[in-house]
This record gives structure tokens, sequence and C-alpha cells, in this order.
């Protein structure tokens, strides 16, 4: 999916540990209903993952 498929009310979080160096960094969007969309900070206008919010959840547990 394309994030031109979001509307510009969707909000858009970056990782707290992500820089300003413009390294490797991807944003999510909380506040979308059943899915947690997931992208390349750099490309805001490249393809989207959509991720399923079971699997979100499972996924940040691990990384904790």
């Amino acid at each position: 999916m394309n994030s031109d498929k979001f509307s510009s009310a969707t909000t858009w979080i970056k990782s707290s540990y992500s820089g300003d160096n413009g390294g490797n960094c991807v944003e999510v969007a909380l506040d979308f209903p059943g899915a947690v969309p997931v992208r390349d900070s750099k490309d805001p206008d490249g393809p989207v993952l959509m991720v399923g919010r079971g699997a979100w959840a499972a996924f940040t547990a691990g990384l904790r």
C-alpha cells in the first residue's frame, strides 16, 4: 500500500531511538484502525507495510 492512501490527519511517529542523522528509520501510525502501518521515514510517499495489531504487539514485546 502507498502512503497516499492515508489521510493528512494520520499521525506518523518515529522511534525515540532514531536520530536526525538520516539513518535507517521507520515510522508507524498507531491511530490507524485494525492494523499498524509501517513506512520508511526517508520515503514518506513510498510503500507501507500493514501489520496486524497482534503481530505488532508481539514484535514490540520481543524488542523489550
